[in-house]
């Protein structure tokens, strides 16, 4: 491990949130946000001198309230303590389905994952720290009336709206899962002081079925949607390329103030829910632009959040244990060997042997955007959606840098 301390970082971890569990069969186990910990842990990230980790705070119903309806909530804490909903009451809100099957508490642990994120931004604005972390975070697809993709309460329009509260104006939220972050941008589509954007699998192929280049933000706020919708079975290196076209220019001509990102990692190759073919390399290295970005452009202020990501011993905890490690300033060599205690905890939790080292054996390179446009490439063209809709606002070429 490099040490780097940057800065202190606030990093949620409560055993509790392994309460959100929808059951063994579910995609969304609680394992993997337990393996993450532990390989955090095992990394030494806990107990380094810049790292302080908090549990989460009591639950504030009011400030869930301000976000999402009253009768979805009833609707939730009813099912958590064991109410059978309607058909049609499973269907209004999205609970007691296949993808949202009900639990006990279900409420209480939902708002968890929801307070973190406040909590998280709440250590930022009072000026205690500039990095944040809530792995457990990320209800990206959550929305104000209804649960979606495995989201109950969406914890970033919290984080975000904390934010907002405290008086700031501009707020750039970069999303990263191969899952459109409809959620988040449904909560902030007609505000202009919230830029939502959105690197995804495109949603022709995958749930939810939205997130087009040509969204772009409701009619009080043009230009304060980014969707970068790209084609299924994308690799590295045209993923950072895709990164490299669009975001940090966006991001630039935006100016924002804080820096809030979703980090869900199933665009890997070994992602049973999606059709990307990325690695836990590419997604280290776009986590350290995401940190260059907020130290560019937002004073250093950068919460990040998990969020999908269902390969839960090989890719999970790689990819969140990056994302704390390069929050803390402290990047972990990509050669380096998992610590075989953990290995051996994975292994005796799941039955499989656990990856040997940090890495997949992706080097990062790749073809920067300034090199061309190549209109034969289907990745070029998704990219060139994007930027022909959105750049002409910020007073960007979509053709050139």
């Amino acid at each position: 491990m490099v040490c780097m301390a940057d800065s202190d970082v606030y990093v949620v971890w409560d055993d509790a949130v392994t309460g959100y569990n929808f059951g063994p069969s579910h995609p969304m186990h609680p394992l993997r946000l337990d393996l993450t910990a532990k390989l955090a842990m095992d990394f030494g990230l806990f107990d380094a001198d810049n790292v302080h980790v908090h549990g989460i705070g009591e639950v504030e119903e009011d400030t869930l309230a301000n976000l999402h309806d009253a009768d979805f909530i009833a609707a939730v804490k009813a099912i958590g303590d064991g109410a059978v909903l309607s058909d049609e009451d499973a269907r209004k809100y999205g609970i007691g389905t296949e993808d949202v099957p009900g639990f006990e508490n279900m409420h209480a642990a939902s708002a968890m994952l929801f307070q973190g994120s406040v909590d998280s931004a709440r250590a930022i604005t009072s000026g205690d720290y500039r990095h944040a972390v809530n792995f457990t975070g990320g209800m990206h697809h959550a929305m104000p009336d209804h649960a979606s993709g495995f989201c109950v309460y969406n914890d970033i329009a919290g984080a975000i709206t904390e934010f907002l509260g405290a008086g700031y104006e501009r707020i750039a939220y970069i999303d990263l899962d191969a899952h459109h972050g409809d959620g988040v941008e449904k909560f902030f589509w007609d505000d202009p002081r919230v830029l939502t954007i959105s690197m995804h699998e495109s949603g022709k192929f995958l749930f939810p079925g939205s997130g087009f280049p040509a969204d772009i933000g409701g009619l009080r706020a043009a230009a304060s949607a980014a969707n970068i919708a790209l084609p299924p079975r994308t690799l590295d290196a045209d993923w950072l390329r895709a990164f490299d076209a669009t975001i940090p220019a966006i991001v630039g001509g935006f100016e924002p103030q804080v820096i809030v990102s979703q980090h869900g990692c199933d665009g890997h190759r070994s992602d049973p829910l999606t059709h990307m073919r990325l690695s836990v390399d590419a997604m280290r290295v776009a986590t350290e632009r995401v940190r260059d970005l907020a130290a560019e452009h937002a004073g250093g202020k950068w919460l990040a959040t998990g969020g999908g990501g269902y390969a839960i011993i090989d890719v999970v905890p790689r990819a969140w244990t990056n994302v704390l490690a390069i929050s803390a300033g402290l990047d972990i060599d990509p050669g380096a060997r998992i610590p075989g205690r953990w290995a051996d905890y994975a292994q005796t939790k799941t039955g499989r042997e656990a990856p040997l080292s940090m890495t997949d054996g992706f080097d990062g390179a790749f073809t920067r955007w300034s090199n061309g446009f190549d209109p034969e490439s289907e990745l070029d063209r998704a990219v060139m959606g994007t930027r022909k809709n959105l750049f002409p606002f910020f007073g960007l070429d979509p053709y050139f840098d």
